[in-house]
């Protein structure tokens, strides 16, 4: 089983390898139970949902991480990746500005995915 900074660098490198956009990652292992860390993302399209949760699927469950839970519909704007101790959320802009997840959680620390990016 993969720890969390591994399943959650293995997310946000599957998001970048796709094109995801203002990928932010959120420490939250003091503030909730729910996870260590939420990785939050922007996709351009309902195409581009579904290709960054397949990804990013494929590449967590590469290192070991296992999917307990997926929900949303990439035709609603929204899908959650739930890896139990890291949860991914794939968002269209306008779900994404409605949600606002990173206010909801603006105690959590802020990640520096910097180091996760690919170099251009």
């Amino acid at each position: 089983m993969a720890e969390a900074i591994e399943t959650m660098a293995a997310a946000v490198r599957a998001l970048d390898s796709k094109k995801g956009k203002n990928i932010q990652v959120l420490h939250t292992t003091e503030i909730t139970t729910l996870a260590d860390y939420f990785v939050l993302c922007t996709a351009g399209s309902t195409t581009q949902i579904k290709a960054l949760t397949d990804e990013v699927e494929e590449k967590v469950e590469a290192i070991g991480g296992e999917l307990h839970h997926k929900e949303g519909f990439r035709d609603g704007g929204w899908v959650l990746l739930d890896f139990s101790d890291v949860v991914v959320h794939v968002f269209l802009e306008e779900q994404r500005d409605f949600y606002d997840l990173e206010r909801l959680w603006a105690d959590a620390q802020a990640v520096d995915i910097a180091p996760y990016l690919a170099r251009e």
